[in-house]
């Protein structure tokens, strides 16, 4: 569809839905609706645009309850605002409204799932249920009922996609404001589908936030136990970050394949149900045998052995998939309420993130098809010497980390971090070493908060001028890990962001940055920053040339399963009534698929599903292409701050302008929109530049 027809659809769209609202009513009341838009025309005759758009808008979501059409028409004639000074205030009252709106539900919903999100002690039953509950479920309804909401539609203009690509540029930001304002009220979805998918959303992420496995309980073909006491990770983010950490080990290899082993059978669905987070029970992924532990290998910190109940015997009965299955049906609901984007993969594309989901697909296949990807494969078998095994996805020997092991780093982190109390009273020193000062550092440390994660951790942001951002990240008995620490500047980066995006943007009703993308960008650039801020680092040109071919094969890996967590969303809704069975051999063949095509080429191994593991496909619903896409766009940032010093000043500016369209945030940041152009650029001379 070319640019002008995406223009005009949402007129035309607005007409038709309009017309189906009145219909029943009979064509004398229909006739006052063109009638009324003459009406105020003539009153407010340089205003004639906006009237006809207004009432268009306005109708389209007009609905039975709302009052027959004459009581649209009294309250259309009513409330058209065509008074500029009374606009204006109107405009701010609104904007202060929906900022206490947002901000105290979202304090509400915090404080309502802290016991299931923190870690602060065994979940009741009773959490579970706080967890799914969703305070501002009802609030849209409401606000259409009070007829909040058609007194926006009636004066503040909606906006295709297209149209903001292709005018945003020239709007000021009190017209970007306006239109993120109506953007709120461009679907209406009843309350009971928002608590549906609150509901799924809740049930998936508690699934995937219990899903552990205790390294220590895993035995090799000769029975061998390869990791230490008291290991505990959590799929799939501890288990990849763990398998990263072994190639700083002579011996870690085995290790390596024992945990790809796990996530393969994580995948298929191969896994014993009663290996999960289960200290008490030995298992063997190769040949996948279970026994009871030795009691002299149990730890002591391991909870109270799990019931034993015919459900835990054999493989997991594809408990993955069901809750998969589960978010796809809840949000299925809000699909007849949506007419501009009737899915949520068009959803989560033109509204969410406002990137086309053909050119995110594009942006994906200029990196996977690079040949740029076949030389670096050979350059990391001549660093490992040896071939490449499917797992060498994720690695990071061109990392400064690869240098040190897992056991040192943890040592040093937890010595230096023995609870959450030890990372908060750092931050400020944090902040000053990333490039912010003193004063900017202190400022931003008093609007952070620190908090134990009961998962692998996240940023919790706050959405009025009051109120805090949290950090999450796990901190394990004994004191936080690399891992933790790891995570937890990388949410710092989120939490900063956070404060600057709120406290600084001109229009709260602008508060953010344009996609989850750009906040997973800026909080890449605290995180590969990490170990210069435990001292351990120093950046120079040869670690920025690796920083560069790291920053590529990090794309490449993860553009992967982020392919895969579309295709699977296709593959689902052009099968609605899919078992989780039928779900999990679809997920295996396209995983399968997208290996074949893309990676098995370069690593010579065929079938492989480790890009299936990924837990953002189960609790986040098509999440996953945002972090390549961020990986793109940390990069083009990246450049950006190496070319203006300080970083902290630099970064306040970018995170400051709010959410407008990728494209024109991007521009302002960096000077060019969204590209895989300058990645690409900087690997070809990265390698150019390789040391013998």
């Amino acid at each position: 569809m070319t640019r002008s027809l995406l223009g005009t659809s949402l007129a035309l769209l607005l007409l038709m839905t309009a017309a189906d609202a009145f219909a029943a009513d009979p064509p004398s009341l229909q006739a006052e609706v063109a009638s009324l838009k003459q009406e105020l025309s003539a009153k407010f005759p340089a205003q004639t645009a906006r009237v006809v758009r207004g009432i268009d808008q306005a109708a389209s979501l007009w609905r039975a309850q709302d009052g027959p059409l004459a009581a649209f028409v009294a309250f259309a004639r009513e409330s058209f605002i065509g008074d500029p000074a009374l606009l204006d205030a109107t405009f701010a009252h609104l904007e202060y409204a929906h900022e206490q709106l947002d901000g105290t539900l979202n304090e509400l919903n915090r404080e309502l799932r802290h016991w299931s999100e923190l870690d602060q002690g065994p979940i009741l039953p009773i959490d579970r249920l706080f967890a799914s509950f969703e305070s501002s479920a009802h609030v849209t309804d409401d606000l259409f009922d009070s007829k909040i909401a058609f007194v926006i539609l009636l004066n503040f203009p909606l906006s295709s996609l297209a149209e903001r690509q292709e005018k945003g540029a020239g709007w000021s930001r009190r017209q970007w404001a306006e239109a993120r304002l109506a953007q709120r009220y461009a679907r209406r979805v009843p309350a009971s589908v928002s608590q549906a998918i609150q509901q799924g959303s809740a049930d998936a992420e508690a699934y995937i936030a219990e899903y552990n496995v205790w390294m220590h309980h895993l035995l090799d073909p000769e029975g061998r136990r390869l990791f230490p006491s008291g290991l505990r990770l959590i799929s799939h983010w501890n288990l990849r970050d763990d398998l990263k950490a072994r190639y700083a080990e002579k011996d870690g290899l085995a290790r390596q394949r024992m945990i790809a082993k796990v996530m393969e059978r994580i995948v298929t669905q191969t896994i014993p149900q009663a290996a999960i987070d289960n200290p008490r029970l030995d298992w063997a992924p190769f040949d996948n045998r279970v026994s009871p532990a030795p009691a002299a290998e149990i730890e002591a910190s391991a909870p109270k052995a799990p019931p034993a109940t015919a459900e835990r015997e054999g493989p997991e009965p594809d408990t993955r998939y069901a809750r998969l299955l589960a978010t796809f049906h809840a949000v299925r609901q809000a699909d007849p309420h949506s007419p501009l984007t009737p899915t949520h993969i068009a959803r989560r594309f033109e509204e969410d993130r406002e990137l086309p989901e053909a050119r995110v697909k594009e942006l994906f296949a200029q990196i996977l098809g690079s040949p740029l990807v076949p030389r670096i494969a050979r350059l990391i078998e001549q660093r490992l010497g040896r071939k490449l095994e499917p797992f060498d996805v994720w690695y990071n020997g061109f990392q400064a980390r690869g240098k040190f092991s897992e056991p040192e780093l943890d040592a040093l982190v937890k010595k230096k971090y023995p609870d959450v109390a030890a990372y908060q009273a750092d931050i400020p020193r944090l902040l000053k070493d990333l490039g912010f000062t003193p004063e900017k550092a202190a400022y931003l440390s008093g609007l952070i908060v620190v908090d134990p994660a009961r998962g692998a951790g996240h940023a919790m942001q706050a959405s009025r001028r009051g109120d805090k951002p949290h950090l999450r990240t796990r901190v394990e008995p004994g004191g936080m890990n690399y891992k933790g620490y790891n995570i937890a500047v990388h949410e710092m980066g989120h939490n900063v962001e956070q404060v600057f995006s709120l406290y600084h943007v001109d229009h709260t009703l602008l508060q953010g940055v344009p996609n989850t993308a750009f906040t997973e960008a800026l909080a890449f650039v605290f995180q590969q920053r990490d170990l210069e801020l435990l001292g351990l680092a120093r950046p120079d040109a040869e670690s920025e040339r690796l920083r560069v071919l790291n920053d590529f094969w990090m794309t490449y890996e993860i553009a992967g399963p982020a392919l895969v967590d579309m295709a699977v969303w296709h593959w689902l809704y052009d099968h609605p009534a899919a078992t989780p069975k039928e779900l999990r051999l679809a997920t295996v063949e396209i995983s399968k698929d997208v290996w074949n095509r893309y990676y098995a080429p370069v690593f010579g191994t065929k079938d492989v599903v480790l890009l299936g593991i990924y837990s953002h496909m189960i609790s986040s619903m098509m999440y996953l292409p945002d972090y390549p896409l961020g990986h793109l766009i940390a990069f083009q940032i990246e450049e950006q701050l190496q070319r203006v010093k300080p970083l902290g000043a630099e970064f306040e500016r970018m995170a400051s302008f709010g959410r407008v369209s990728p494209d024109l945030w991007m521009t302002q940041a960096t000077g060019s929109p969204v590209s895989a152009g300058p990645l690409l650029r900087a690997t070809e001379k990265a390698l150019g530049a390789r040391r013998p």
